[in-house]
């Protein structure tokens, strides 16, 4: 995959408007036996100018061929900083699948529910072991929801103390998502510079009473680990303070370290990343929150309990947060995620989490010398360098659009924030030595034709079906429906 020479069939595809062939018919419908209904002509929308008119075969083959043009997980190596996009089990996607699980009305009574509630108890008792948290909620629907409602937690349990802290910190390292999920939830944020990771003296010159929570990533984006984050803890807590880590890369930590035995009080798990479900494109995710016991009173309901033999959602939280998602949050990731962690298990969890630290490393040697690495600490999961030592004026999104060229999907780019130019690569625990050499050799190929042919990299992608677009106009004056020329 890291040459630019190999060919194949390319289905070119036009739009389905220009597909559209008048009297074409893709339906055929029975006479309807109730009475027919026009609806109230407010209702209706006004209709679309040369709708297409198309036969089944058309609209088939319209859509398969344009799902060719897909690149995933199972086409190629994603080599996206942050997100674990490793490879998902089939054996997962078949448990999903199960008629039990796949077919089970949300309004179940409990006592015709028994499998899905066992599935539920049990995943949320594997997360708690995990991570060292005593009491898990499955119910947010993606990880950005899990901060949320961590975040809701964390404000709940300043109000039952009666405190108005109207603060929450966060490292110029954190996931982007942080700043947000403290923004809605009604507080202040207070940025934290760090040098790579957080130090100690950092936070204490921002650490007052009017600070509710310290929003850290652990490992960072920067993928470092926070290698103070015992006594920072320590420190927050000192003032009356929590500390919420945001779990996305757990990957780097499985079987190693668990996040509650440091002095972390709440985190969200992404399932659909560390436990290898499938994700991207909007969807699915699901993002259980782990909490410390103090914080267990203001979880959201209902949570699944055991009593006796019986499973059962339980309500009888008076101080909770309320619901933040429908029914059980997105059951068939939780299916997936339990079936992953079955078949790894406690060995194989940590053993994923070696691996996926020892690509990252191997990444990081291979380039590093060839690529700027800003930050010089040792990697865990995710390795990110800069751009400075492209040559002849070359930046990132050069060497992202040349990558399409050599087969590949683009790592994260210009995130984080303090790295210039930045270029996140991930690599996971999935991917053989063989693939993370094609990859790095083709990393290797472009920055050196940064020195002999700028101008390539500046025109790439040039084997691509669309070419460079024009981002900025694309953006600022999108195109969002057709028009007829």
């Amino acid at each position: 995959m890291s040459s630019t020479d190999s060919r194949g069939l390319v289905l070119d595809e036009k739009l389905l408007f220009e597909l559209t062939d008048p009297g074409r018919v893709g339906y055929s419908l029975p006479a309807p036996d109730v009475p027919q209904t026009v609806p109230r002509s407010e209702l209706l929308r006004a209709e679309i100018a040369d709708f297409p008119e198309l036969s089944e075969v058309d609209v088939v083959r319209h859509y398969t061929r344009l799902s060719t043009w897909n690149y995933g997980v199972d086409s190629g190596f994603y080599p996206l900083g942050s997100c674990t996009m490793k490879y998902n089990p089939k054996v997962n996607e078949q448990a999903a699948r199960l008629p039990g699980f796949a077919e089970l009305h949300p309004h179940t009574p409990d006592h015709l529910s028994q499998g899905a509630l066992q599935l539920m108890y049990e995943l949320q008792q594997d997360l708690a072991e995990i991570s060292g948290f005593p009491a898990i909620t499955l119910q947010p629907a993606a990880g950005a929801q899990g901060e949320f409602a961590g975040m809701l937690m964390i404000r709940a349990w300043h109000e039952a103390k009666g405190q108005k802290r109207h603060k929450v910190m966060i490292p110029d390292t954190a996931h982007g998502t942080n700043p947000a999920s403290a923004s809605l939830c009604g507080y202040d944020v207070v940025p934290v510079a760090s040098d790579g990771v957080l130090s100690k003296a950092a936070v204490a010159a921002v650490m007052d009473d009017d600070v509710a929570a310290l929003m850290v990533t652990n490992p960072n984006t920067l993928g470092l680990f926070e290698s103070d984050i015992r006594e920072i803890c320590e420190l927050v807590h000192a003032k009356g303070g929590l500390v919420y880590c945001d779990g996305a890369n757990l990957n780097a930590l499985m079987g190693i370290s668990r996040p509650g035995d440091i002095g972390i009080d709440v985190m969200h798990f992404n399932l659909h990343k560390t436990f290898s479900t499938p994700h991207g494109g909007g969807g699915p995710g699901s993002g259980p929150v782990g909490v410390v016991e103090k914080l267990q009173p203001f979880m959201p309901v209902p949570v699944v309990v055991k009593t006796g033999e019986l499973f059962r959602l339980d309500y009888a939280l008076p101080q909770s947060v309320g619901r933040v998602k429908g029914f059980a949050g997105h059951f068939s990731i939780l299916v997936r995620a339990y079936a992953y962690i079955l078949a790894m298990g406690g060995e194989g969890l940590k053993r994923a989490t070696e691996l996926a630290v020892l690509n990252a490393n191997y990444v990081r040697a291979r380039l590093e010398g060839t690529y700027d690495l800003p930050y010089k600490q040792r990697s865990l999961h995710e390795v990110v360098f800069s751009e400075t030592a492209l040559a002849n004026d070359c930046h990132t999104l050069d060497v992202a659009k040349r990558l399409i060229d050599y087969g590949y999907h683009p790592p994260t780019i210009y995130f984080p924030l303090v790295v210039k130019g930045a270029l996140m690569i991930e690599p996971t625990e999935t991917e053989s030595k063989q693939t993370l050499d094609e990859f790095c050799d083709a990393l290797l190929a472009i920055a050196e034709e940064a020195k002999t042919d700028p101008d390539l990299l500046k025109q790439a992608p040039v084997r691509a079906r669309v070419k460079r677009l024009d981002e900025a106009t694309a953006a600022r004056k999108p195109k969002l429906r057709w028009t007829k020329d």
